[in-house]
């Protein structure tokens, strides 16, 4: 059997059609319900449906009295409070196209994606990084939350194709590419209401990510909205030690963070008082399952695990109502084509690693990458994701790393994360990075990077028991921690360059 699902007739996207309409609609029906709280330790804000979606409408008034017409480009410099989805769909409820960015960038990264999307306007917040030249207006947070009190703008329809927003890959390889979305991107997400979140509209939903990234931007906002359940978001420099006191006082029934968080939290907590919540969901890197298991044992719940990308979002995923075997990461998601390819293009057999890919045909692909004004559509059948897998007889499929990351050890191809969860299991390791280190121009080892109190010979002597002879790794480095990303994904390049300073 080949390592590919069936295609399966999804429900089209409705036209004409408007994101932001989409996400709010239930402030027609349930207009008193509670749809966004920004959570502090002393206290969270409140945002109702008819509230939110006044103040939405009123904000994109505002952007047209600018000046603004539909297809511009709006650049978001803004944290984690209400500003970010008020600008968000302000934009998009006015036809203009948000480009989100996470805060922490440095002028000079900011100035280059100015160059790249070209956009009319920026909205910073005080403090926020921008370029010392920016290229077009800035408004201030400030200015832009006058707009609240406008008359409501009328929700500009359209083909549900045409472009929504944009967001950029996390770039740790390499310069960041702009993505563009369509607007029917958020209607896709529907596959993942039962397919990875099982949210329902009583959920009180906690996302622990920031708000730029599209794993909070869909999670933590689009699919509570959607679902008319409550989004709740970590304000500004809530650290991840205090989530689970929020958890608990706001009564989250579903938490969802990155890996790195979990693994803050367990490192802390040997049991969690969680009264109202049913599972947590995780994604971003790959979910070790020891993580997953001291999450069940933590909490009484499980874990659900997500693959995707800044060009999909999640389509593998596990789920409430089909949950991940141990190790996987889960099924293609009710409605996803995805394949298992080889080199050449073709899939593999059921059971053999290949590189992940998604037909072009998923309605939650992206529509291209942007230059300027152009957006360059992918031309293939296969959009190739660049990460390897294995999809077993059953369709679950287990991730293996990313392409680029994996390890040539004497001729065979190894997963990083296989390493990595084999180790994790090893008594005083808590976090541990595998890569692929040059040590001579001719000759190069798998080193572990890790963080705990093992010694070289407790370590190696865990590889023998639970690794392949050319899996094992030859060297072992101590560190403080694992550096990651923004994005809470492993920074191997970062351990690779820091190795190679110290040489």
């Amino acid at each position: 059997m080949l390592s590919l699902t069936d295609p399966i007739t999804v429900e089209p996207c409705p036209a004409p059609f408007n994101l932001a309409r989409y996400v709010l609609g239930a402030a027609e029906t349930r207009p008193d319900h509670l749809a966004l709280q920004i959570l502090r330790p002393q206290g969270a804000e409140r945002w109702s449906y008819g509230r939110l979606e006044a103040t939405v409408r009123g904000v994109a008034s505002g952007f047209l009295s600018l000046g603004l017409v539909p297809g511009d480009r709006i650049l978001l410099r803004l944290g984690n409070g209400v500003s970010f989805p008020l600008a968000f769909l302000g934009a998009v409820t006015a036809g203009l196209v948000p480009v989100p960015t996470a805060a922490g960038l440095t002028p000079s990264e900011v100035a280059k994606l100015c160059a790249a999307i070209r956009p009319k306007l920026i909205v910073a917040a005080d403090g926020v990084a921008l370029p010392d030249l920016p290229p077009c207006p800035v408004l201030p947070d400030a200015e832009m939350r006058t707009f609240e009190t406008l008359p409501p703008a009328d929700w500009v329809m359209g083909d549900p194709e045409r472009l929504g927003y944009i967001v950029f890959t996390s770039g740790t390889s390499g310069t960041p590419r702009a993505v563009a979305h369509a607007h029917r991107a958020v209607w896709a997400r529907r596959m993942m209401a039962d397919g990875w979140i099982g949210i329902r509209p009583d959920d009180r939903l906690l996302h622990a990510g920031a708000l730029n990234w599209t794993y909070t931007l869909g999670a933590g906002l689009f699919d509570p909205w959607a679902a008319g359940a409550t989004a709740m978001v970590a304000a500004e420099g809530v650290a991840p030690d205090q989530l689970p006191l929020l958890a608990k006082r706001f009564d989250a029934t579903i938490f969802a963070a990155v890996p790195g968080v979990y693994r803050r939290i367990l490192a802390r907590n040997e049991t969690l008082s969680l009264p109202r919540l049913r599972h947590g969901l995780s994604a971003g890197e790959k979910l070790p399952f020891s993580i997953r298991e001291h999450w069940r044992a933590a909490t009484g719940t499980d874990l659900h695990e997500a693959m995707g990308m800044s060009e999909c979002s999640t389509f593998l995923s596990s789920s409430p109502a089909r949950p991940a075997p141990d190790g996987a990461t889960g099924y293609a998601q009710p409605g996803r084509r995805v394949a298992v390819l080889s080199p050449d293009g073709a899939p593999v057999a059921r059971g053999e690693p290949g590189i992940l890919a998604v037909h072009r045909s998923d309605p939650g692909l992206f529509l291209g990458t942007v230059e300027g004004e152009t957006i360059h559509a992918p031309e293939a059948d296969w959009f190739q994701t660049g990460d390897m897998v294995v999809m077993a007889d059953d369709g679950a499929i287990t991730s293996l790393g990313r392409a680029d990351d994996m390890i040539n050890a004497g001729g065979f191809r190894v997963s990083p994360v296989e390493i990595e969860m084999a180790m994790g299991t090893c008594p005083g390791v808590t976090a541990s990075a595998a890569v692929e280190l040059l040590v001579k121009a001719d000759a190069s080892v798998i080193a572990l990077f890790y963080v705990g109190t093992a010694e070289d010979a407790a370590l190696a002597a865990h590889a023998e028991t639970c690794l392949a002879r050319y899996k094992q790794p030859r060297l072992y480095l101590r560190r403080e921690a694992i550096p990651v990303t923004a994005n809470g994904k492993i920074n191997r390049r970062a351990l690779r360059e820091e190795w190679k300073a110290s040489q």
